[in-house]
């Protein structure tokens, strides 16, 4: 992946590429099920374990710019660290798009979808956190990851090249706070969610459900061609943010058609001169 040399523009492409990062699946699924146990333990928690989910999560990524920051004049990231990081992103996305497919068809029509995620499903028993430090430390040992890890390290790099370390670490920043707002809107939005449970809110986890699906789905497509075709490729490059803050636009897009779906419908008075 090659990114800008202006130092505005790779801030801003590593903010989004945090906020697309908050809208994995695995992160969905995760911040679903931490806060349907926070729900019947500690209800006024619930709403912020997106949150503090994604606090956990940065702090690892930002321990990881400061490591490769202050190794980057002895490292160099290898060259096949980029095809595998590809692959494997390929095969993640492809199969949590599928799952989410599948949840979205196969959930019951009198309940609401439940994301589904890889390590949210290999991981489940840590979604039964509470204390607003364990569920930071969830978001932090999901941070323990190829995907994070390698892009964390690449952008760790590339900012080092700026100018030192402190470039590093605004890297690690920028990705955490793109990725914190996403995490905190989700988080919020779940908890509204499931404290009811009407025809329009099942509604509405469908459109979400679906949404993820198709999004994961399609970047996974997106990435097998770019490594099929150099023309493609070549064609994406430099096109990075615009792309990106695209799918995000979409999603919100989604959100929002979901967020009004799941508003009650407010009854309307009724006109006793209509009966006379």
């Amino acid at each position: 992946m090659e990114l800008p040399g202006d130092w505005i523009a790779l801030l801003t492409l590593v903010f989004v590429f945090g906020a697309r990062h908050g809208l994995d699946p695995d992160h969905l699924a995760t911040i679903d099920g931490l806060t349907r146990y926070n729900l019947r333990r500690s209800p006024g928690r619930a709403r912020w374990c997106g949150s503090l989910f994604s606090l956990g999560h940065g702090s690892i990524v930002m321990l990881i710019a400061l490591a490769v920051g202050l190794a980057s004049t002895r490292w160099q990231v290898p060259p096949w660290m980029e095809d595998v990081g590809t692959w494997i992103s390929i095969g993640f996305l492809s199969l949590l798009g599928v799952l989410n497919l599948h949840a979205v068809f196969s959930t019951p029509p009198d309940a609401v979808v439940a994301p589904v995620g890889v390590k949210a499903g290999l991981l489940a028993h840590l979604q039964s956190a509470s204390h607003p430090l364990a569920i930071a430390a969830v978001g932090a040992l999901f941070a323990l990851s190829f995907d994070t890890m390698s892009q964390a390290a690449l952008f760790a790099v590339t900012a080092t090249r700026h100018g030192g370390l402190m470039y590093a670490l605004a890297m690690g920043l920028a990705f955490t706070c793109g990725m914190l707002l996403m995490d905190g809107i989700n988080g919020l939005w779940i908890a509204r969610l499931l404290r009811r449970s009407d025809q329009r809110a099942r509604t509405a986890s469908r459109v979400m459900g679906l949404m993820v699906a198709m999004i994961s789905l399609g970047v996974a497509a997106l990435g097998l061609l770019r490594w099929l075709h150099a023309d493609l490729a070549l064609w994406y490059q430099g096109k990075e943010i615009g792309l990106g803050i695209a799918l995000i636009a979409l999603l919100a897009l989604s959100f929002a058609g979901a967020q009004a779906l799941s508003r009650p419908v407010a009854s309307c008075p009724l006109d006793r001169s209509s009966l006379r």
